[in-house]
């Protein structure tokens, strides 16, 4: 079997060594990418990586990047039957209304985060609350590791809760957003704004 490792040794290695400028190629081959792209999360520096097409499918089957690379996937998945009770939300420990939590392979354990003025925010999550989420709804368990996120928005005064499976990039993407425009305590009419345009999308791709 080709190592997809070796493979884009050899494209690098084939590639004149030029230095491009940011946001205009792939971060692993060079290749010139339009805006809309797809990314890689690079297990060993835990962050994300534009990619250009070939370099995007070179790492989308399970396996093939080995612990390094891994395609960050299109899907999304609603949930329109799922809850959380006001006392679940509190024993999750997110003081805001919005939190994504995904598993984590390296440290083989789920991790919680919250956007804010500082960006994203890591919360420490009860693991028997997390089996409880899990338990209410099994078809969590297809729940990517690394790759994607399981995206909760706690609407109390409005009645419910909105829950999706989201490529993890597009988590970190409402994270940039939020620290962009998050003004006072609550993040202002700018960064609401932006979080509601933002969950209607997501429902729009998800459905």
């Amino acid at each position: 079997m080709t190592d997809p490792l070796a493979v884009l040794q050899r494209i690098r290695e084939s590639r004149p060594r030029e230095i491009p400028r940011a946001g205009e190629v792939c971060e692993l081959c060079a290749e010139p990418i339009p805006d809309d792209h797809g990314h890689l999360v690079d297990l060993s520096a835990r962050n994300l990586l534009c990619a250009c097409r070939g370099c995007y499918l070179l790492f989308l089957s399970e396996g093939a990047g080995g612990s390094h690379f891994r395609s960050v996937p299109d899907r999304y998945l609603s949930f329109p039957d799922f809850s959380l009770s006001p006392a679940q939300w509190d024993d999750l420990q997110i003081p805001v209304s919005v939190a994504f939590f995904f598993l984590n392979s390296s440290l083989d354990r789920v991790a919680a985060f919250y956007p804010g003025p500082a960006g994203a925010t890591e919360s420490e999550l009860p693991l028997d609350t997390w089996t409880e989420v899990i338990a209410a709804n099994p078809r969590l368990s297809t729940l990517e590791p690394d790759v994607e996120a399981f995206l909760v928005r706690s609407r109390a005064n409005q009645g419910g809760t909105e829950c999706y499976i989201v490529p993890i990039d597009a988590c970190y993407e409402l994270v940039g957003h939020l620290r962009r425009l998050w003004r006072g305590f609550d993040g202002g009419k700018e960064a609401n704004a932006k979080l509601d345009a933002f969950f209607d999308d997501v429902k729009a791709k998800a459905q």
